[in-house]
């Protein structure tokens, strides 16, 4: 296996760079990542139509990782209930070491290839699952660990990682793998492989969502109404989908707390 992420950067000597030339050089390595993740698109079709077939009957969604992965499988599930309006835990992010990894790195927490599985039964996670590994590099045995173990529970995984042939991509049965090539400071995968990653989470999430039914148009109708803008945007998508004035949206909104139950009680 060629392990593009640890790469030496295509760009010497970064230090001696000015601001501009270092803001530049990220600025046209970044640029390759969407071409890079267009080239999965399959590969991310297949996991989105099993994974929301599975959710649909009843199934979650979840994320295992480490560090900077898991970080962004936590952002991920974290970021579905208020935008989608979802309970949140439809979709769960793990992180090898626990929540406190999410601000502070454990020592070790990836190297456990044991630990997943067990996190994962806290949820008492079922075959009607889907567990979703997130390793840039493609080796970390914490997410190795877990998807051999969900694997031999006839539970359905997948995986995000940033190398091709990877121990993590073999394991998995929809396996995404984006290579986006050596990052501009070597082996720092939260720049290039992050952003990817992200990437494809977003197109991951939010077409098992609208797959779901969680999108009316192009309205997310489900959202929560958790501040005054998102309440505001509310009443403006109850306007547009229905014609009525903004003080009849907005006392639609206010009895019905949601843009779909406002929409369904008025053209009833």
């Amino acid at each position: 296996m060629e392990i593009v992420t640890e790469k030496e950067s295509n760009y010497k000597n970064l230090d001696k760079m000015s601001v501009k030339e270092i803001l530049i050089n990220i600025n046209r390595e970044d640029s390759t990542i969407t071409a890079a993740v267009a080239k999965v698109i399959p590969q991310i079709e297949a996991l989105a139509i099993v994974t929301a077939n599975k959710m649909a009957k009843g199934g979650r969604l979840f994320y295992i990782g480490a560090g900077t992965s898991g970080r962004l499988g936590v952002l991920d599930a974290s970021e579905c209930p208020p935008t989608f309006g979802v309970p949140f835990d439809w979709i769960v992010g793990i992180i090898a070491g626990g929540d406190v990894a999410i601000r502070k790195a454990v020592e070790f927490a990836e190297d456990d290839t044991e630990q997943a599985w067990k996190d994962l039964q806290e949820y008492n996670i079922t075959d009607k699952d889907v567990v979703v590994g997130i390793a840039a590099s493609g080796t970390t045995p914490y997410v190795i660990g877990g998807l051999k173990k969900a694997n031999a529970e006839n539970i359905i995984t997948g995986c995000v990682v940033c190398n091709a042939n990877s121990p993590v991509g073999a394991v998995a049965l929809y396996p995404i793998e984006v290579v986006v090539g050596p990052e501009f400071v070597s082996g720092s995968t939260r720049m290039k492989s992050g952003t990817a990653q992200k990437l494809i989470l977003n197109m991951l999430s939010t077409t098992v969502m609208i797959n779901l039914g969680r999108v009316k148009g192009n309205k997310m109708v489900d959202m929560q109404l958790t501040n005054h803008k998102l309440f505001e945007r509310g009443v403006k998508m109850i306007m547009t989908e229905t014609g009525v004035d903004e003080n009849t949206a907005r006392t639609l909104l206010e009895v019905h707390g949601s843009v779909r139950k406002s929409i369904e009680n008025i053209n009833k």
